[in-house]
Formats: C-alpha cells, structure tokens, sequence
C-alpha cells in the first residue's frame, strides 16, 4: 500500500477513534461511519494484524501530543477505546470479506484483471472495461458501488491504491471505470495516478483490483420515484443504477439532473440519450457552465444544475433522491433539495474526493 493512502486510512481511523470515545456510552450513533470505514477497509486489503501496528502508532502519538497530561491511566483509556474499536471494525470487516467470497465469481484481497477494453468518454474522460486474467466470472456488484485499483507508479517506484466507481451495470464479465484526467497542478498523486492509467494502461495491461465495496448504493427493492443529480465525473454511479433499472425494465418515474463545464466533457452524453430513448419514464436534463447556440436548442440549460428550473421535480414524500459530485456540489444541491421540504432521510449523496462532508 503506498504512503498517502495508508495515510489516509490512518487519519480516518484516529478520527474514528476520536468519535468513539465521545460516544463510548452508546457506540450505536457511530455504526453508520463505522460501516463505511469497514467497506474502505476492505476495498485496500486491510487485515487485523494491521490494527496492532496503527494503534502503536496511534497511542504513541496522543502520548506526545498530551505530554507531561499522558498519565499511565490516561494511556490506558486511549488503548481500551482502540482496542474496542478495532474489535469492532475487524469484526465488520471479517463478515465482509467472507461475503466477497461467498459470492459466486467473489475473492477477497487483491485480484489480477485485464484491460479489455479503453474508451473515450469526454475530452477528459476514459473508461476502462476490466476483466480477470484467469478468464473467470466477476462478482455482481450493487449499482453505485466502488472497486479499488492498485497501480504501479513508475516515478514513485511504489504502489497507490485508489477507488473508482463501476459506471457499468452488473455484469459476471466485467467492471467498467471511467477516470477524469486530472488537471489541476495540485492534484499531486491523484493527477499522477489518473494520468498513468490515461497514458500508460492500455488493452491488454494487467491491474490489481479489489472485490465491489461501498454503502451508496442503488437499493435492491426500490419502488419509489428517483431523482440522481450528478456534476462532472459525478456521473459513473449513475450510469451504473439508471443502466441497472432501465435493463430491468422498473416502472419507476426517473429524473437524472447533470451538469459539467461544457458539451467537451459531458461524459456518456450520447448514452444518456439513448438511455432516455428505450426508457419513457426517464427524463434528463443537462446543465453546462458554458452553452453554445446550438446546445440551447438542444434544451441544455445554462449555469449549473438548478432544481428551480426544473418545474415537474418531484419532491413529495414518496422521492428517493441519490447526489454525486464534489463537495460544494453537493451541498449546494442538498441544501436546495432541504429548502423545498424533501426530508434529509429521503437525501443520499457521495462525495468524490477528501470525505469533508457533514450534512444534516
């Protein structure tokens, strides 16, 4: 695993250790988070063994942080609350990895998969059709889950791991990613990684990849209208979920929201018209930042994704609404969605970068 992921993985799990402490009288407010950390978990490969060293780790620095206040017993109390916790996480994480397994076409860890396919999907975005090197089956994945990649980085002469959503519907042959270029100078291993997979990963190259994880997801017995609202790359889940119910042909009113800079990096452009097409009840509308004549006389909307202009939103009780897209994106739409009265427990969203998000 390289250096900043395990990083990342680390910071979570003292953030988590943090929240378990305030709330070690009723850990059951925290099963939620705790959940979603035990899918990331799973989605890297992490194993038990692994625990006893972060939390040597961990303890060491709260001791030097609190310093001469690091009593004995102080120590002590950290060392429990960890020990709670990685008990609890192992343990979600162990019932995990036996499912992966138990699926058909499942595996647990790290998995050999063949590029079988590379496609352009926008000016920036390029989707990868993955399957295993050995000739088996896949494990069919929930619309709106991730499966993590692991890439040699040739410059760093290390391994990174990161997580892409599948923008295909389930499928025992295959994943499909679809990964934006990364452009801006600060994007740091996240531009490296997602320009080695652009540049160097081609039909034929071999990746590592890890079972389908994550908890946003399309839910099997949905039976309610459903509003996605997606901005830029934001889109991949959606492309999984809508390609999922308009194959099993669900009578459910469907609205997609999407909105990008231009028509250059719609992404699946001419697949959401034809997903449009075999499906009646679905209704798409576009938002671009920079609209030409003839994409407003193709009714794209100009500025980005405003439910006010769309009069026919539903948003009584009964509407199930899925967001994805950057931080700000989301809490822009989620806060609008709350001022027109949808209820926060009809609201799900994913955010593709840092997990900095706390909406309530």
């Amino acid at each position: 695993m390289g250096n900043q992921q395990s990083g990342k993985q680390q910071t979570a799990l003292a953030n988590s250790v943090l929240a378990y402490a305030e709330h070690i009288a009723d850990p059951s407010v925290l099963m939620p988070a705790i959940r979603a950390i035990a899918q990331k978990h799973t989605s890297v490969n992490i194993r038990p063994e692994q625990y006893l060293i972060v939390g040597e780790h961990l303890i060491a620095s709260i001791g030097e942080v609190l310093g001469d206040a690091a009593t004995p017993a102080i120590l002590e109390a950290w060392t429990i609350a960890y020990d709670q916790l990685a008990g609890i996480l192992s343990g979600h994480e162990a019932e995990l990895y036996r499912e992966h397994t138990l699926k058909p076409g499942g595996w647990a860890g790290w998995r050999l998969f063949k590029v079988m396919r590379k496609e352009t999907e926008s000016a920036e975005i390029c989707s990868f059709y993955l399957s295993p090197a050995d000739g088996g089956k896949v494990a069919l994945h929930q619309p709106g889950q991730y499966i993590s990649v692991k890439l040699l980085l040739p410059a760093l002469k290390m391994n990174q791991i990161r997580q892409y959503s599948i923008s295909s519907a389930p499928s025992e042959d295959y994943y499909r990613i679809s990964v934006k270029r990364e452009t801006n100078p600060e994007s740091g291993l996240n531009g490296m990684i997602s320009h080695q997979l652009h540049d160097a990963v081609e039909t034929g190259s071999i990746v590592e990849v890890s079972a389908p994880s994550g908890n946003f997801m399309l839910p099997e017995m949905i039976n309610t209208p459903l509003v996605f609202i997606s901005g830029g790359v934001g889109v991949t889940p959606f492309m999984s979920m809508i390609e999922h119910l308009v194959n099993q042909q669900k009578p459910l009113p469907i609205t997609w929201i999407h909105g990008c800079r231009n028509e250059s990096v719609h992404a699946f452009k001419g697949r959401m018209k034809e997903l449009s097409k075999k499906y009646s009840s679905l209704k798409t509308y576009i938002f671009y930042d920079q609209c030409s004549e003839n994409n407003r006389c193709e009714q794209v909307y100009e500025g980005h994704p405003d439910i006010d202009k769309i009069g026919d939103l539903a948003t009584d009780p009964g509407t199930t609404f899925f967001i994805c897209g950057p931080g700000p994106f989301i809490q822009k739409q989620f806060k609008d969605l709350r001022d027109k009265g949808v209820d926060i427990k009809n609201i799900f969203f994913e955010e593709f970068g840092p997990q900095l998000l706390h909406l309530n």
